[in-house]
């Protein structure tokens, strides 16, 4: 002990408290950080590959490395990708949206410009610019493994809102849109949760863990096992759309009474 109080005041002691300390403020991050349920390795030849397709596919928009683009007027052509992870880049190309065919509020989901090899590489040299959300476990993906009651609690609480109860998607602001989940792969809609795509909240392991991810994907697969028990479904809409077939319907069928009648008067 004597030893030490004599060296306390030796010039290199407050910065061998410093090293102390940020070492053991990194050991208790890694040790009670949540658990993700996401792994995946890449090696150096997908990291090359996935640099050739973003040159070619993405650069444009993005930057040559990723660090996105702005025009004369400080408007954004494409967002920085730097820790957007993979599972960003698997998402947005997966489903089609990107690369963009044309600006616009909102990508479209369309057919897939790319192959699940070329994603797989894209997805690794874009994680590979920064840390960032990965690709989800397959055990989490599984509708088996979930439960659709919990789903369907987590899902009204907080989706339902934007993409409606049943999953059919709803119009937002300056022609934005919350796209109908109908037949998105499990894959993709744990993905979006994860990172937040177009103007969708992130719901990573602190809001919602992987097991409720994993609930929502079976509360989904429910809705799309089940179908519409009360009959036609009417897209799903809810009351207006269900007010219009009903007023269209009633006003025809008066409207064609009204005529038999005058032609009938006659």
């Amino acid at each position: 002990m004597k030893a030490l109080a004599a060296r306390r005041h030796h010039p290199m002691a407050l910065l061998v408290i410093l090293l102390l300390a940020l070492v053991a403020t990194g050991g208790l991050y890694a040790a009670f950080q949540p658990r993700t349920a996401q792994a995946e390795t890449y090696t150096a030849d997908d990291i090359q590959q996935g640099e050739a397709l973003f040159l070619a596919n993405c650069a444009t928009c993005h930057g040559r490395s990723g660090e996105g683009l702005q025009d004369a007027d400080g408007n954004t052509l494409g967002p920085s990708l730097i820790g957007v992870g993979a599972a960003a880049v698997d998402f947005q190309v997966g489903t089609g949206r990107m690369p963009m065919e044309n600006s616009g509020a909102q990508a479209w989901r369309k057919p897939p410009q790319m192959n699940e090899e070329q994603t797989r590489q894209l997805s690794a040299y874009v994680a590979s610019l920064g840390p960032g959300p990965s690709l989800p476990d397959e055990q989490y993906l599984d509708p088996a493994n979930g439960d659709a009651t919990k789903g369907g609690e987590i899902f009204r609480i907080n989706c339902a809102m934007c993409h409606n109860a049943a999953g059919a998607g709803g119009a937002l602001t300056r022609g934005k849109f919350a796209p109908t989940l109908d037949g998105v792969e499990p894959k993709h809609v744990y993905e979006a949760m994860e990172t937040g795509p177009q103007n969708m909240p992130v719901f990573n392991d602190d809001n919602l863990t992987a097991q409720d991810k994993n609930d929502v994907i079976a509360y989904l697969h429910a809705l799309e096992e089940n179908g519409s028990p009360g009959g036609l479904s009417l897209g799903s809409l809810g009351p207006v759309t269900e007010g219009l077939y009903a007023w269209t319907i009633i006003l025809s069928l008066l409207t064609a009474c009204a005529v038999w009648l005058g032609a009938k008067a006659k």
